[in-house]
């Protein structure tokens, strides 16, 4: 007897504490009934068209953005292209609600069933929201009424660039977006997070190869236009260019073409077709350095950094060139003048042998001539003429033979003499102004930027 009430005792017992699978699940199943009975009751009478407080207050919309991939950055197109998830959170008093759960955490088949904002970016050329394997949607509601609504995007945005400075150059990509339909006396736009922390890009985040995200910024301002004024939220993208590609590829190559160009001076001047070699090869190398830097860039329509750069250089490589023709010229002006001397010593050298032989005849005839005067009476004798020897000709017998010295034909031309010096002096100081100039400049438009 004792067994049996023992044995009675112990069954209420489990009942009483729920041990009762039976009943575990009984009270499940009123949990999802209340859950929901909860949204029916939300939807009862919702009207998704309208906004939150339609025809009474502004809707205020909170947003911030957390980057989890930025790049590439794309300067021909003028545009880059990050991932973000784009978090909007506001209040909707209709879907206020009572019950045993603070946050009704739903999937994106709810989202369609109630009022969003009409968000776009007003920079952006393409976006993409992503599907796989389910639209990536998240979507809270808690039991006040604020609403957060997570999105995962692919953003192509436009960046305008000011190339000038390029490749030491830097920019500040925006990402701007507002309401479409609704103006700011319906719906504005907030950071929530405040300005500081409202856009998150982690390190690891960044993928870009030619720039290193530097910071970001954020911002809000009105548009007014002929639909009515309307906020503007703006977040701006500090990127600063890396110098490494284009030191290695365009910089380095045309410092030592115009070094190799310089080389030429040493060579003797006779050596033509060695310099001939030199400043065609050279000139035609920066020519193929400033081709091919422009493949990089956008087809603008002033002079960037590196033209200017490229530019220099290619005159100093043309400069070189022209030098050797001016040597080459004074030289053959020089050669042209001793030739004509020397024609003009040999026409005197032989003018003098003539006169010479003219002369010793007429001494044999004058010789006769005496003879037969001495024969006659002294009253008979003729003048006495006797002819004398011409005296240019006895002045270049004098001189000997008249030969060029080869010291003025095959000697160092004194152009040559200073482009060793004032070559080199040119380029090293274009160089310092030119890196000075340009590495000042980009640090003070970065300075500014992040002010």
């Amino acid at each position: 007897m004792a067994f049996v009430l023992t044995f009675f005792f112990l069954s209420c017992v489990s009942n009483v504490w729920g041990n009762n699978p039976k009943s575990t699940e009984i009270d499940g199943n009123i949990y999802l009934d209340n859950i929901t009975r909860i949204l029916d009751r939300l939807l009862d009478g919702y009207d998704n068209r309208l906004r939150p407080g339609f025809g009474g207050p502004v809707t205020e919309v909170k947003t911030d953005i957390f980057v989890t991939s930025f790049g590439p950055v794309s300067d021909v197109e003028m545009e880059y292209t990050m991932d973000v998830f784009f978090r909007q959170t506001w209040i909707d008093e209709r879907l206020k609600f009572k019950g045993p759960i603070e946050i009704l955490r739903l999937n994106n088949l709810m989202v369609s069933k109630i009022w969003t904002p009409d968000t776009f970016f007003r920079n952006g050329k393409r976006s993409i929201s992503h599907n796989m394997t389910t639209p990536n949607k998240l979507f809270r509601i808690m039991q006040n009424g604020t609403i957060l609504y997570t999105m995962r995007l692919t953003i192509n945005a436009e960046c305008p660039m000011r190339l000038m400075n390029f490749p030491m150059d830097g920019h500040a990509c925006p990402l701007k977006f507002g309401s479409y339909a609704y103006p700011m006396s319906e719906i504005v736009y907030t950071w929530k997070k405040g300005p500081l922390f409202s856009v998150e890009v982690p390190e690891e985040s960044s993928s870009l190869l030619q720039y290193d995200l530097i910071g970001q910024t954020v911002s809000s301002e009105r548009l007014k236009s002929n639909t009515g004024e309307y906020v503007i939220m703006t977040v701006h993208f500090h990127l600063q260019r890396k110098m490494g590609f284009f030191l290695i590829q365009t910089y380095i190559p045309c410092i030592m073409t115009v070094i190799l160009a310089q080389v030429s001076f040493w060579i003797n001047k006779e050596s033509v077709p060695a310099r001939t070699v030199f400043g065609i090869t050279t000139v035609l190398t920066m020519t193929t350095l400033s081709i091919s830097a422009r493949h990089s860039l956008p087809k603008v329509s002033y002079a960037t950094a590196m033209d200017w750069f490229i530019a220099v250089c290619f005159a100093f490589v043309f400069s070189a060139l022209i030098e050797f023709a001016a040597v080459n010229y004074f030289s053959t002006l020089q050669a042209n003048r001793e030739l004509r001397k020397v024609a003009a010593i040999k026409a005197a050298q032989e003018a003098a042998e003539a006169g010479r032989s003219d002369w010793e005849s007429s001494s044999d005839a004058s010789t006769m001539l005496k003879k037969r005067i001495n024969s006659t009476p002294h009253f008979e004798r003729p003048a006495e003429v006797f002819p004398n020897p011409p005296v240019n000709a006895q002045a270049f017998l004098q001189q000997g033979s008249a030969v060029p010295s080869n010291n003025l034909l095959t000697g160092t031309s004194i152009i040559d003499k200073y482009s060793r010096i004032l070559f080199p002096l040119s380029f090293g100081a274009f160089n310092l102004v030119y890196w000075i100039v340009y590495l000042t400049k980009d640090t003070m438009e970065m300075t500014r930027d992040s002010v």
